[in-house]
């Protein structure tokens, strides 16, 4: 019988051990380049190449530090700018180099750091900075070991640079969203409060509250991520405010379970679709609307319905709404889309049924837990 715990052969658990270090280091390079990331990541990567030390820096400087000879930093700064400058090699290319000892002067006694290797972090084709492996000798080993190591890094910033990309798409997504909140219900708004200031000036004031506070959310300029009792709240002032505008024209039924208020979702993620059953749905009809929001509890997921009885939708409009398609007057929907399918994965994308005279049902599924995904 084997021994319970056996992990296997050396080489077995060599790479187990290469496989955990590489995964501690991994959550600090995801942050980018920096000095902070630099010295959270730089002993695994030293862990996995065993040297004596090893420098990570960046075009011109030595961002951290680890093992021996730490009195050799300010060259690793030097070193890495001699190697990005014009002329200093391929780096775009894999290109790595060797240092060897009368380029590192020292007087210390008995100092490992005697010579070393040079490999780049290359981000979108261009070198960001350096990993360097120093030890008494260079050895072939080493020299792969070091490139192989400093693409690996580079992958990791690439992530990190593709998450920093995404987010500010998505930044740019909700400004779009802001931009059209704007101009279609803030003058509405306004001129329904205005209609009240002489015959019911209680309720004047009262939605002028509710206005200014719908705003402040709705312009709000910290996190990308909010609750979903949040959004409701600002969409309930929404509503309010609507009412004010259409009176009896306007029907609203919520039916909300208590389970689901704290869920995190992306800021602006209901609101543009509650706007959009309005505007578009119900605006231009000439009886009652009704328009109906549900939040259901589906076990490990959530589920939003928003419900109009409206004019419908011709159903190839809103493929292309939901396309992207800057030219129509959806641009709520693709946005919206958009960043469900970036925050949660292609399977949370916008279900929408309508059919020209049948109303809307737009549905938004999203997960109650996710991996970074958090109010901040």
């Amino acid at each position: 019988m084997r021994r319970r715990g056996h992990l296997g052969s050396e080489a077995d658990r060599a790479t187990f051990r290469a496989l955990h270090q590489a995964s501690l280091a991994s959550p600090a390079l995801r942050e980018g380049l920096t000095a902070d990331s630099s010295e959270r990541a730089i002993k695994h990567l030293r862990t996995l190449l065993g040297t004596p030390a090893l420098a990570l820096t960046d075009t011109a400087s030595t961002l951290a530090w680890d093992g021996s000879g730490a009195h050799h930093q300010a060259q690793a700064g030097a070193l890495a700018a001699m190697l990005v400058a014009p002329g200093g090699g391929d780096a775009a290319g894999g290109w790595t180099r060797t240092v060897e000892q009368h380029q590192l002067p020292c007087t210390t006694s008995g100092c490992a750091v005697r010579t070393g290797v040079i490999s780049p972090l290359v981000v979108d084709g261009r070198v960001v900075g350096t990993v360097q492996a120093y030890a008494p000798t260079t050895t072939a080993s080493l020299i792969r070991a070091t490139e192989e190591v400093a693409q690996w890094v580079s992958g990791q910033l690439e992530l990190a640079e593709l998450d920093a990309s995404r987010n500010r798409a998505m930044e740019a997504e909700v400004q779009a969203l802001r931009a059209q909140i704007s101009p279609h219900f803030i003058y509405n708004s306004l001129g329904a409060i205005a209609s009240f200031v002489r015959t019911d000036p209680d309720r004047a004031r009262e939605l002028l509250l509710e206005f200014a506070d719908f705003t402040r959310y709705s312009f709000r300029r910290h996190g990308e991520f909010t609750t979903l009792a949040e959004e409701l709240r600002s969409i309930e002032r929404y509503l309010l405010l609507e009412q004010a505008r259409f009176g009896d024209r306007l029907q609203v039924t919520l039916n909300i379970a208590p389970e689901v208020l704290p869920v995190v979702v992306p800021f602006l993620c209901i609101q543009p679709l509650v706007e959009n059953a309005v505007r578009h749905g119900l605006e231009s009809v000439d009886h009652t609307g009704h328009l109906r929001i549900v939040a259901h509890d589906r076990g490990h997921e959530c589920v939003v319905e928003v419900e109009d009885d409206g004019v419908g939708e011709d159903p190839d409009k809103v493929r292309r709404a939901l396309a992207g398609d800057t030219s129509l007057d959806s641009t709520g929907l693709g946005n919206v889309d958009a960043r469900l399918r970036a925050t949660f994965g292609d399977d949370y994308g916008l279900v929408v049924e309508t059919a020209p005279g049948a109303g809307t049902k737009v549905i938004v599924r999203v997960p109650k837990f996710a991996p970074g995904v958090s109010v901040q």
